[in-house]
């Protein structure tokens, strides 16, 4: 009893005095972040501690509401920070020295500068994650990404949660009917006749980061239910750096690109260059069935019949294409900047292919075999020029922006089409030849405010925006007369469209945080006046119309580690040049297709609620969205008792939404993370145009994206991608795209190699399946997106540095 006695008194005397020595050797760093201009706290901001000379974070925190951060349990040592948050510049920290003298390590108060301002040097290097998570927008840091380097903007828009690009390079956020592209927050899709062709050639190298708006601010048009906004880099580091990259593939692509910067302590010039060059291959196979009651008996032999018509395509195209930039950004002083830049792209491609054509009767016998063999040359110019001024009026924060951007496009098909007869041999064969020159211009001005009020507590903005755009679409249209062996014009297919846009608009936005909550409320207005006719003396008017969008949003940030959202908007889908224009596209004579000039805009009220739950290693955000839209704008089929296809646009009904959308990221060691999204979406039509277009179904897109950083500074990283979508004519069926690549840095990190493996298994294949009153269609497509793509890419730079002064931390 009496050792037990002793036994007990010497473990309550040592064990405080072993825990002591455990906790002994450990310490805090702890701070907060505020923004630069109108101090206030800045919650979700990315907090990452480094261990001297390491390369990546071995510990990552995001601040809570107030803008407060703390790492408990740090061993001593000496550490680096780094603070970073969407939309503005990072800062740096170095030599924070955790000890026994010094245990409870105080950084102070760190000031974030936004992007344009910010003069903050990189003292180490940290990747961002490669997908961040808001409220309203989903970020892709390109630079984090493998798979990104040399390519182009389209090959990353690919990898980029709730977005969809098909084959066409066409590009729209998942349950979303309409999308706009942004670059550098300025409308980029109605500037050029082919967004797609102008994606194509924007090399990767020269994008910072790509934000997804499910609910964009009110200073950005109220068109499209979504935004893409492609962010470029501004090269920002001070002194001079820069890359060069080439890149082949066994497709025949390939991609060389350019990129410079020089950064002053007043001013920054950036400057880049890119050329590609592709070549695409394509086989598809599409079968109809025609059927049809109570037909002409004086026109048709049967009214009542059943008929096929089945086609087999195969296409060729060989394509180049370059975009050159250039950009100043100018501190004239501390109030003052101005930004100038300006863009030139330009492609040219040329195509063949091939189409045979069945005509199939009721006791399912071919009657007949058509050949057509259609070659194709493009080329398109493409100018931008854009500048932004910007003045800081008082000391709390309150900015004027203006810019102004003009912007210049054309671009010219030529096309012909020869088509024959394999039997019956006395039909006799044709000639077809189409010119097409189309020509955009436009201008746009903005005028934007923004001020801290309440003691920089709340935020009003207030702006007025100018949009001008023209439109010529020039049809020439010639058929070869074998006997004169002449092209005679076709004055049914001839004709030219014209077509102006103006749109004046104003908005202003309320924005309150306190405690944790962050409210905003946004009206935005928009006079628009459209006019077009054709040159045939067909004049349409069209009523200059006032619309209004509010726009509202509420998030709550609590216990540190959870985010719940709403918001609720009013979008637009206006119709424009390439739904309104109603000349005949006859290149297939079974399959032609048009725009409708009666078309009415359609408005779509959308609701999201979100929530977000954080933690150090993972993060997890599902999302759930409601939409409806009336006076849908969709493309249109009805088959023609002749069996000709006719396939247009209109006001096909209202459409009804329901999206369940599924966002996570997982880091489990600081050598592996992965991200994925999943999107369930029911839609269901309702139409009074056809009974065939009432219609539902669910949609499924889904992405998993995993990287690893493995030794010797190499890299690993895979993608895969699926979508089934539904369409109010039809479905697109299942396809899945896989993505991987590897990469290695030499020299001190200067030089890059990397190769990635697109589709290896299979080219991407394609599955639509439609259904109209009269017909239904199965069309099954292939092409050659499976590649191999070798790249280098040198990184050179001569940059001062400039460390953040810590301050000493307070005495109690």
């Amino acid at each position: 009893m009496k050792n037990l006695l002793c036994l007990l008194l010497f473990s309550f005397f040592i064990f405080p005095l072993s825990s002591k020595s455990q906790t002994a050797d450990k310490g805090t760093i702890r701070g907060k972040v505020i923004e630069e201009v109108g101090a206030m706290p800045i919650p979700f901001a990315v907090v990452s501690v480094f261990e001297s000379g390491a390369e990546q974070p071995m510990l990552t925190f995001q601040t809570d509401e107030n803008g407060v951060f703390r790492f408990s349990n740090i061993k001593f040592g000496i550490y680096k920070l780094k603070v970073s948050y969407v939309g503005f510049g990072s800062v740096f920290v170095d030599e924070i020295i955790v000890s026994k003298a010094d245990f409870d390590k105080n950084v102070g108060t760190l000031k974030l500068a936004t992007e344009q301002n910010n003069l903050n040097e990189v003292v180490i290097t940290a990747e961002k994650p490669v997908i961040e998570v808001g409220a309203d927008v989903i970020t892709y840091n390109v630079g984090s990404s493998i798979l990104a380097e040399g390519s182009t903007a389209t090959d990353v828009l690919r990898n980029v949660p709730m977005v969809e690009v098909d084959i066409d390079g066409n590009t729209t956020i998942s349950g979303k009917r309409s999308t706009r592209v942004f670059i550098d927050g300025k409308p980029s899709d109605y500037m050029t006749s082919n967004i797609a062709d102008l994606l194509n050639v924007l090399p990767s190298d020269a994008i910072d980061k790509i934000e997804v708006m499910t609910n964009p601010p009110a200073k950005y048009s109220a068109d499209g239910e979504g935004i893409i906004n492609i962010v470029m880099k501004k090269g920002f580091k001070v002194g001079f750096n820069g890359n060069l990259g080439i890149s082949a593939g066994t497709q025949g692509n390939t991609n060389t690109n350019a990129n410079a910067s020089y950064r002053g302590q007043k001013y920054s010039i950036t400057g880049g260059g890119a050329f590609r060059t592709g070549i695409n291959k394509s086989s598809s196979e599409s079968y109809r069935t025609n059927f049809f009651k109570d037909r002409d008996p004086n026109i048709y032999q049967n009214p009542d019949t059943t008929f096929y018509y089945n086609q087999f395509n195969n296409a060729r195209s060989e394509s180049d294409g370059g975009n050159f930039r250039l950009a100043l950004d100018w501190d004239i002083n501390k109030k003052q900047n101005l930004r100038v830049n300006t863009s030139y792209n330009l492609n040219q491609s040329d195509s063949w292919s091939g189409n045979d054509f069945y005509y199939i009767n009721q006791e399912e016998i071919t009657k007949r075999l058509r050949n057509q063999i259609n070659l194709g040359d493009n080329n398109s110019r493409n100018f931008v020029f854009n500048t932004d001024y910007s003045l800081t009026t008082d000391t709390s924060g309150g900015k004027l922006t203006v810019g102004f951007t003009v912007n210049a496009n054309s671009n010219n098909s030529l096309r012909s089409f020869e088509r024959s007869f394999a039997f019956p041999t006395n039909l006799n064969p044709s000639l077809q030849q189409n010119d097409n020159e189309i020509g955009n211009q436009g201008i746009n001005f903005n005028l934007d405010y923004d001020k801290p009020v309440f003691n920089k507590r709340d935020r009003l903005e207030f702006g007025i925006a100018y949009n001008y755009r023209k439109n010529e679409n020039d049809l020439l249209v010639e058929n070869f007369n074998y006997k004169t062996q002449q092209y005679n014009t076709d004055n049914k297919l001839t004709n030219e469209f014209f077509y102006n846009e103006n749109i004046l608009a104003g908005y202003v936005s309320y924005n309150y945080r306190k405690n944790g909550w962050s409210a905003k409320t946004a009206l935005r207005s928009e006079y628009t006046n459209v006019q077009f006719d054709l040159s045939t003396g067909e004049i349409y008017n069209v009523s200059p119309y006032l619309s209004f969008f509010p726009s509202f949003s509420l998030n709550r940030f609590f216990r540190k580690r959870y985010n719940i959202g709403a918001t609720y908007s009013v979008r637009i889908n206006r119709p424009r040049e390439n739904t309104l224009n109603p000349q005949i596209n006859n290149s297939d004579t079974l399959n032609i297709s048009y725009g409708n000039p009666e078309l009415d805009p359609s408005f779509t009220h959308q609701f999201d609620v979100s929530f977000g739950a954080f933690g150090k290693q993972w993060s997890f955000t599902p999302r759930i969205s409601y939409s409806r839209a009336s006076g849908v704008i969709e493309r249109y089929r009805f088959v023609n008792p002749n069996g000709i296809s006719e396939s247009t646009f209109n006001n096909v009904g209202t459409n009804y939404s329901v999206a369940l959308m599924l966002i996570g990221n997982y880091r489990p060691t600081k050598k592996i993370s992965a991200n994925g999204n999943l999107s369930i979406i029911q839609s269901n039509y309702t139409s009074a145009l056809n009974n065939a277009l009432n219609r539902g179904g669910i949609s499924i897109r889904s992405r998993a994206g995993f990287s690893m950083q493995l030794p010797y500074k190499t890299a690993f990283e895979a993608n895969l991608n699926y979508n089934n979508n539904v369409s109010a004519i039809g479905r697109n069926r299942s396809s899945i795209n896989t993505s991987f690549g590897a990469r290695k840095t030499f020299f001190k990190n200067t030089l890059t190699a990397r190769v990635s493996a697109n589709d290896p298994f299979r080219g991407r294949r394609n599955a639509t399946f439609n259904e109209g009153l009269n017909f239904f269609s199965n069309t099954y497509g292939v092409s050659n997106t499976n590649n191999f793509v070798f790249n280098l890419n040198y990184r050179f730079t001569k940059v001062k540095t400039n460390n953040v002064k810590v301050p000493p931390p307070p005495n109690n």
